[in-house]
């Protein structure tokens, strides 16, 4: 059974860092993708970043320059360091990964396996 389990959420002042973590277990990272999506109340959830088996990354177009993500194979965690916080990126954020991908997909549709969320609160 794949289990996804996210931490590091928090409230930050703009301008701050958080770095999220997602420790899966019963997943390895052979052929499929993961991922950062981000849901904020009332709004659509948002491909914030992917990553394939590779370690090619992809990420949204508000974020890049700001967040990375990565992933420790040794460790089963997934990353998203988010530097240069902007109120805008106050959101629950879920990790997600897939069984296979080509290369790295932020469509939520690709992804079978998904975390309950870490809350990410930015003030102005």
């Amino acid at each position: 059974q794949v289990r996804l389990v996210e931490s590091g959420g928090g409230s930050v002042q703009a301008g701050g860092s958080l770095r999220l973590s997602c420790v899966f277990s019963g997943y390895t990272v052979r052929s499929g993708c993961m991922g950062w999506f981000r849901q904020a109340p009332g709004k659509e959830r948002d491909g914030v970043a992917s990553i394939d088996s590779a370690s090619r990354t992809d990420y949204f177009d508000s974020v890049k320059g700001r967040f990375t993500i990565s992933k420790d194979k040794a460790k089963n965690t997934l990353y998203l360091q988010m530097n240069s916080l902007k109120p805008e990126d106050t959101a629950m954020y879920y990790c997600a990964a897939s069984d296979f991908c080509f290369n790295p997909r932020r469509d939520s549709n690709d992804y079978k396996y998904w975390g309950q969320g870490t809350q990410v609160t930015v003030s102005s």
